[in-house]
């Protein structure tokens, strides 16, 4: 929905298709924009499945632009689905497996962890740009570790319509079993399980995981490269700067990243050499809407956010007159 607004500025008309996991908030904004007194038809919200309203629309002649949040997997198939029909441009906001680089000179320890711990289990892990390889200086890892599971204390699923909740349930079954799947991968790996690892309050019916930390993770392990949209963090250890961006850069994603550190020199060093969209320093998940959003290599292309977000929804066009 995100996308909504400057696609509208610009002076289209946008169809809305929300996931079918997460339909109402999207209806709830049609409505809003009736209210407003928006022309009909100028944002239309067709709600329904991927592989039938989605793939419609991404085959669909008349369709001039398709702008998608989601899976890199079905990022690619729509990519197809726009050479099958009329070569529409195609935007993608995809997955992420973002990096979240703590030095052993980090200026606040305690604030990097309770970031790591934010990163990971805000909104249940469902966040594209959720940090979910943690990589720590071997030289304070085992005391950095520790100090992110006391964190994640404070990060224990709860009743959703709790004010007090912090982490909710996962959208769907589906997903549930994918994050705990992962968990089993992690295990029987030979990464370490630090915290977490468990579905709890089932006896609700409700689809609650705990957050969980691995410990001891190669950057070659399934939870350490795939995507797993769920409240699960992989630690791993450097030993060097030039180490730590290796590390971060070997992956098929490249949507965020956050680096920790005193160091202005090694701060700007490291930000210029990962091959990610946005990077933080000492925080993490900042910005607002007049700075761009958006990722590099299979994390997708395009811009949301800030000017550049215009680019999407406008064509350049040159006129000569011959005077």
């Amino acid at each position: 929905m995100l996308e909504a607004g400057p696609a509208l500025a610009a002076g289209n008309s946008v169809i809305l298709k929300p996931s079918e996991k997460s339909p109402l908030t999207a209806i709830r904004l049609g409505q809003l924009a009736m209210e407003a007194g928006m022309p009909a038809g100028v944002l239309n919200v067709l709600p329904g499945f991927g592989h039938t309203v989605g793939k419609a629309l991404a085959l669909h002649m008349d369709v001039d632009t398709l702008v998608f949040t989601g899976s890199t997997k079905i990022a690619k198939q729509l990519m197809i689905y726009a050479g099958e029909s009329n070569m529409k441009r195609v935007w993608l906001e995809a997955g992420g497996k973002s990096p979240n680089i703590v030095f052993a000179d980090a200026p606040d320890l305690d604030a990097a962890a309770e970031a790591a711990a934010s990163a990971i289990a805000f909104n249940q892990g469902e966040v594209c740009t959720a940090g979910s390889r943690l990589l720590v200086e071997a030289s304070i890892k085992d005391a950095f570790v520790e100090k992110v599971a006391q964190q994640l204390q404070n990060w224990q699923p709860g009743h959703p319509l709790d004010p007090d909740t912090q982490v909710g349930a996962v959208v769907d079954q589906q997903q549930l079993d994918t994050v705990l799947t992962y968990i089993e991968k992690g295990a029987q790996g030979g990464a370490t399980m630090v915290c977490g690892g468990k579905r709890v309050m089932a006896e609700t019916g409700g689809l609650f995981v705990e957050p969980t930390v691995f410990d001891n993770v190669n950057n070659q392990m399934p939870i350490a490269r795939e995507e797993i949209f769920g409240p699960v963090l992989s630690v791993i250890t450097f030993n060097s700067a030039e180490e730590a961006v290796a590390i971060a850069n070997d992956t098929d994603y490249g949507l965020a990243a956050a680096v920790w550190t005193s160091n202005i020199s090694k701060a700007h060093k490291t930000a210029k050499a990962l091959r990610t969209g946005m990077v933080w320093i000492n925080h993490y998940d900042g910005g607002d809407m007049t700075a761009p959003f958006g990722g590099y290599k299979q994390s997708g292309n395009g811009r949301d956010k800030s000017l550049h977000a215009f680019e999407k929804y406008t064509e350049v066009k040159a006129t000569w007159i011959a005077l």
